[in-house]
């Protein structure tokens, strides 16, 4: 069996900061099974921690911001990262602990808001919403948000594929560098759309008939991030990225009673 030498170079170092997921979908392992597809080493933070299966969100638990902070130092001033995600952050505090964090991390930032889970189970505080808006999107590089968390964070409701452009610039103008909205929730062909305040990129993809699709927001933030430690620029790390995500919804299988997960390792199967 071959080895690895003790001299050979680290993959890229992708680190993700969100809450971990029981039922392994979505969250935590979700970015972990997505980096390791892309071949960079994933590191993780855990900010949150939460009870949840097929069928929805039995609860969640924070953990304290001393123990996210020193988690962040830990990695960040020993090993480092070439890119970083973040995912669900919880709480007002969690959110500002992260933010002062990445602002000094040097390396690209991928912000998935994340709002709700697939099953509409409420996974920020209400007062953490102005948080995410003045601290953590001006850090990001690239900030990912579903329709839902467009609303959430800017008022504006999309109904149609028309309307992602104005979602587009409300979001932009709340500090990330790029933004792409994810318009997966819209009738017809999935679109989403790149828009960094002058150029505009649109992606689509057919529309699988399969309803699991749990951890799709995580893994493709990740796949993001990990497409940009590879050395993508961003409009092709969201490319790849896409790409990744589709054939993993496809590939989606059942698990337990009810959502199923999309599969990270589809690439690897027969």
């Amino acid at each position: 069996m071959s080895r690895i030498s003790p001299s050979s170079p680290a993959p890229p170092l992708v680190l993700t900061i969100a809450g971990s997921d029981s039922g392994g979908g979505a969250g935590i392992q979700a970015d972990l099974k997505t980096m390791l597809a892309h071949g960079v080493h994933g590191m993780s933070v855990i900010a949150a921690v939460t009870a949840q299966n097929s069928l929805g969100v039995q609860g969640y638990w924070e953990l304290p911001p001393e123990a996210v902070r020193a988690q962040l130092d830990s990695v960040l001033s020993d090993i480092g990262a070439h890119a970083i995600k973040t995912g669900m952050l919880a709480s007002t505090v969690l959110v500002e602990t992260v933010a002062e964090a990445l602002a000094a991390a040097g390396a690209p930032v991928v912000v998935d808001p994340v709002g709700v889970s697939k099953h509409g189970d409420p996974l920020l505080a209400p007062d953490a919403v102005h948080a995410v808006r003045s601290a953590l999107l001006p850090v990001a590089t690239v900030a990912t948000p579903n329709l839902y968390e467009v609303e959430q964070l800017t008022g504006v409701k999309v109904v149609d594929e028309a309307g992602l452009r104005e979602a587009a610039e409300a979001v932009k103008a709340l500090g990330p560098r790029w933004v792409l909205i994810k318009g997966g929730h819209l009738p017809g062909e999935p679109a989403d759309l790149l828009f960094d305040g002058e150029h505009e990129h649109r992606f689509t993809a057919p529309r699988h008939d399969n309803r699991h699709t749990h951890g799709t927001g995580c893994t493709l933030a990740s796949a993001i991030a990990s497409n940009l430690a590879l050395g993508e620029d961003v409009p092709a790390a969201v490319a790849k990225a896409k790409e990744y995500v589709t054939g993993a919804i496809a590939a989606g299988f059942p698990l337990g009673a009810g959502i199923g997960p999309v599969d990270h390792a589809w690439r690897h199967r027969p």
